[in-house]
């Protein structure tokens, strides 16, 4: 037989494009289109109905960036189309290839009532089943005309500051039309066949089975009267149709999703509103179709519903009673890992869960994270204890170079606990369930022989409407289909059920899941990274002392409500485009308000607790938030600091520079203003590479191959500045307390001004830098090469550390050349090592090599500023104050002190004498990570700890209060099977006995 397969396939495409397809919504009549222009931010829907409307026609401009238009649309259904299905076409001017990301709409009743949203791939509203003729429509259609950002070029339009005032759409489509029910059913099958035929081997005898029928159900359309021939067309489909899939078939469990960022390429306030449109479309599709499941994660995106949308979150109430709207997650938002500290981590799935538990009754079981840049390694454990058993995401297969090699395992973190994983084999969580993703989702699978089955998050995301009826007609014809994967619709915890039964041994996968794309987020935006470090930090100290001072001070109310809307607040932020620095400059800008003003607000709160517990007095008290003590003072108490040890010198260097010393340390700075010296006293060694500077301020060139904002290349380091020019150096400060030598760079259009000062009794140079940065497409770092035969370094992550190898044997470690850590980085030798400690900074880098002597220098290096121009062209250009401090000589629990220390400073003002702790620990490796008040308002006092060092510990936690029963907990406060607690003594002394790393919660009940 001759080869006709391209001569079919190609007719079929244009009898589908040219006739079929429009033959869907016939006989259109136009609606009367009238608009109105909301003056502004959006406006309240009871205003968008009552405004007053003017005249609008089809093809007319509309919708300046970030505007807001309502459209009224009146007309009536002809009396002649009784009996009928009635549909109208409401096209807002959409671009059918950028479903998310651009115009959006959603239709009210006259009454005000959410009827569905408009989008690309859902652009008709159902008027009746069955017309009877004559009925009025009256809708309102609230339309937002978000600009198109998705080209990767530099703009303005991020921003309606300096956004643009012209019309960015034209409308396309008002319409009212007949639904022409067996003509979509035939593009349904022709459609699904089409894409299953051409995934099929040419020489296999299904895809020419497919082809024929295809063939001869177009002979069957009259193309002048595709509706009266519809019927038989598919007459000649039902055959291939019917045909059952193969018994070892690829089992696919099909869910129902709208990944909608909860801000990215478009502001907060925009995300409110596309979350309402997307959840209005859900529980539509849902009343018609009994079958379909809908996963929703982030609590934020459901409770932005409940305040907002009130009469469709008793909606979507209903659905989720019923089954089909399912939540999703566990966390507040779909937040960032890498960057988010540990106690916030808790607080995602507290809040999270707490919402889910509160608003549906129901405990979510699985963590759905499909789109977040690489997930930390302390992940396992603190999704064991907030209750959840699964784990998902997807986000891995975008990694550059190493494919991951499972699909279904269990993931082990940082303390051991595994927790059972899928990454579902279709790459992407956007799925349009279509021939091609099912077949790659089946071939792609690697889990082959062991397991048969995986999981396909479906539906248009990020405002494109969500699923559609055409995704669960594709669901329904390849449920069991020849050639197809099995395709069922059904909730994520029933997949992971299956799964785990069928895969119970399934591999390991030990330690982070490093993604090798993205490492810029590590540094992009450092204003909001230092919002939120700042943040938790406040936070922590709120607590510590509201607790303090509600236990013991008469008459103090622990602010509840208050602590709870800024964890929320701070935790939205945490989102993985809004952390990471890859949103558009009006949410970047919004953030920095949002972080200045929680300042202030937790600043209040911890000032009114610490004078309640300081009480009247005109003692100088310094108040120590931080896990350990310092300077005499206890970790959370407040005194009179201790001296501080060997007064500071400060003497001129030979050959021009400064020499720095307190007893402890020993440091020179050149004349360049460079350290080239940081000898360790006690140790009696010195800490930098021979012939190296330390304190090295480095610019490269930033223009990655793709994501501005969210990627580095490799290729960055090719090419390299050492900012050594020096515009001036002196001696700022010179006193037995501290040293301070001051210096100033000019290198482009930027300046920084860099302190470096040593204090008595100090084992750490603490460095200030002050940059006025105004580059473009730069990256600035400080470099600390080390004398320190380093084979891998620690890096602090959420209630622990990860270690990653120094050297770049495999494509694995040569693909970490950016890495992310918390408050500090740790390169050690057998008995001796060096800390780099800093504020607020996540992303660094670690090199080494081998010198003419034989040593080796690890070269630590801070990313501190970047400047891409997409999405925000301004990206953090003005004045940043970053610190870090170098520790020469620091162990992993040095380290850890030291870490707080800088990231916690301490308060001072006067009262009536020393504070006790209200709390405290005896041995320093047991780290308290957060002293709170129980959430359930009994008046508990709820402390978290972890093991800090990697080992075993065996510790007393003490009281300051009476305590009647100390009961070990989940992250969200329950009672928790766990044997780290003991009995408290009648002192209120609780034995605390953990494994490395472990976390735990505990509940003291108080007398």
């Amino acid at each position: 037989m001759h080869d006709d397969r391209s001569i079919t396939e190609h007719r079929l495409r244009r009898v589908l494009k040219e006739r079929i397809k429009p033959a869907v919504h016939s006989r259109p009549v136009p609606l009367t289109v009238e608009r109105w222009e909301a003056p502004g931010e959006p406006v309240p829907v009871a205003e968008g109905l009552a405004a007053p409307y003017g005249p609008c026609a089809i093809g007319d401009p509309w919708g300046p960036a970030w505007g807001t238009t309502w459209f009224k649309v009146t007309g009536a259904v002809p009396v002649d189309w009784a009996g009928r299905t009635v549909e109208a076409v409401l096209d807002l001017g959409f671009d059918r290839m950028m479903p998310g990301f651009q115009c959006e709409g959603l239709v009210h009743r006259a009454d005000g009532g959410e009827i569905k949203a408009l989008n690309p791939y859902n652009d008709w509203v159902r008027v009746a089943d069955r017309a009877e003729g004559g009925e009025r429509v009256e809708w309102y259609v609230e339309a937002a005309s978000n600009p198109v950002l998705v080209d990767h070029a530099a703009t303005s339009e991020g921003d309606r500051l300096t956004s643009g005032d012209q019309p960015l759409y034209r409308l396309a489509r008002m319409d009212l039309t007949v639904f022409e029910t067996e003509v979509w059913e035939l593009v349904q099958d022709l459609e699904v066949l089409y894409d299953l035929m051409v995934q099929l081997d040419t020489g296999d005898a299904r895809r020419h089975g497919i082809l024929r029928a295809i063939g001869a159900a177009l002979d069957a359309v009259d193309l002048t009267d595709v509706p009266g021939t519809a019927a038989a067309a598919r007459a000649e489909l039902a055959g291939v149709l019917a045909a059952p899939a193969a018994s070892s078939a690829h089992r696919i469990s099909a869910v129902g999703h709208a990944h909608i960022d909860s801000a990215w390429l478009w502001p907060l306030r925009e995300t409110v509103r596309k979350v309402a449109r997307t959840a209005s479309n859900m529980v539509n599709l849902m009343d018609e179709h009994p079958e379909f499941v809908f996963a929703m994660s982030q609590a934020q995106q459901l409770d932005w519903i409940k305040t907002h949308r009130p009469e469709l979150f008793e909606r979507v109430k209903k659905k989720i009673a019923d089954g089909q709207f399912v939540p999703v997650g566990g966390m507040w938002v779909e937040s960032d890992t890498n960057m988010v500290g540990g106690e916030a981590m808790a607080r995602q799935f507290l809040y999270g869960k707490k919402f889910f538990l509160d608003e549906f009754g129901i405990e979510t079981n699985n963590v759905w994270l499909p789109d977040s840049f690489g997930y930390t390694a302390a992940m396992p454990q603190i999704v064991k204890l907030s209750g959840s058993r699964w784990f998902l995401t997807q986000k891995i297969s975008w990694s550059q170079v190493n494919p991951f090699p499972h699909h279904t395992f269990w993931w082990e973190g940082i303390d051991g606990t595994r927790v059972f994983t899928h990454f579902p084999p279709v790459d992407t969580y956007n799925s349009d369930l279509g021939g091609a993703q099912l077949a790659h989702a089946a071939r792609n699978y690697r889990e082959k022989g062991h397991g048969s089955r995986s999981l396909v998050p479906f539906g248009w995301g990020d405002g494109g409407g969500g699923p559609t009826r055409e995704h669960l007609a594709r669901a329904k014809r390849q449920h069991d289909l020849e050639g197809s994967p099995k395709v069922r619709i059904e909730r994520p915890d029933a997949f992971f059920e299956k799964a785990r039964a069928e895969y119970e041994d399934a591999p390991v996968w030990a330690g982070e899941l490093y993604l090798e794309l993205h490492r810029g987020t590590y540094t992009s935006q450092a204003k909001t990274k230092q919002g939120n470090r700042r943040s938790e930090s406040l936070l922590r100290e709120a607590e510590l002392w509201a607790a303090g001072a509600a236990v013991k001070v008469p008459g103090y109310a622990y602010p509840y409500e208050d602590l709870e809307r800024i964890w929320k607040t701070v935790l939205l932020h945490q989102f993985h485009d809004i952390l990471p620095g890859s949103s558009i400059a009006w949410v970047h800008r919004e953030a920095r308000a949002t972080y200045a003003r929680l300042r202030e607000e937790l600043r209040g709160i911890t000032l009114a607790a610490q004078l309640a517990l300081a009480g009247e007095g005109a003692e100088e008290l310094v108040f120590n938030c931080a896990p350990h003590a310092r300077r005499g003072v206890p970790a959370g108490g407040a005194g009179r600091p201790a001296e501080a040890g060997e007064p500071v010198t400060v003497e001129e260097r030979h050959g021009g520079g400064h020499v720095l010393a307190n007893g402890r340390l020993l440091v020179e700075i050149d004349g360049r203003g460079l350290i080239v010296s940081v000898y360790d006293l006690e140790a009696r060694r010195e800490t930098l590479a021979p012939g190296s500077a330390a304190n090295l301020l480095q610019i490269h060139p930033d223009f990655p191959n793709m994501w501005d904002a969210w990627d580095i290349d490799a290729f960055y380091r090719n090419r390299v500045t050492d900012l050594v020019d020096l515009d001036a150096m002196e001696v700022a400060e010179s006193g037995p307390a501290a040293a301070t030598v001051r210096v100033t760079r000019s290198f482009g259009s930027s300046t920084a001004v860099q302190a470096v000062t040593l204090r008595a009794g100090s084992r750490t140079v603490d460095i200030v830098t002050d940059v006025d940065w105004h580059e473009t497409e730069k990256f600035l770092k400080a470099a600390f090469p080390l004398d320190v035969k380093a084979e891998r370094t620690a890096s602090e992550t959420q209630f622990g550390h990860v270690y990653r190898a120094t050297h770049t044997n495999t494509s694995w470690e040569a693909a970490k050349f950016e890495i992310c850590a918390h408050r500090w980085i740790h390169a050690e030798e057998p008995g001796w090592g060096v800390a780099l400690l800093n504020d607020s900074t996540y992303g660094h880098d670690v090199t080494r090599d081998v010198r003419p002597d034989g040593g080796q220098t690890t070269t630590v290096r801070l990313s501190l500023l970047r400047a891409p121009r997409y999405p925000d062209p301004e990206t953090d250009q003005g004045a940043h104050t970053l610190r870090f401090s170098l520790a020469p000589g620091a162990s992993i629990g040095d380290a850890v002190r030291e870490g707080h220390a800088l990231n916690l400073p301490e308060r001072t003002l006067t009262g009536a004498g020393p504070v006790a702790p209200l709390l405290s620990v005896d041995d320093d490796a047991v780290v308290v990570e957060a002293v709170k008040l129980a959430e359930d308002r009994s008046g508990d006092v709820v402390v978290r700890l972890y093991e800090s060092r990697g080992g075993r510990a065996s510790a007393v936690l003490t009281a300051d209060f009476p305590v009647s029963a100390a009961v070990e907990s989940d992250l969200l406060e329950r009672p928790l099977a766990g044997s780290a607690v003991g009995a408290p003594t009648p002192s209120g002394a609780v034995p605390l006995t953990l494994r490395p790393f472990q976390i735990v919660t505990v509940r003291l009940h108080r007398v």
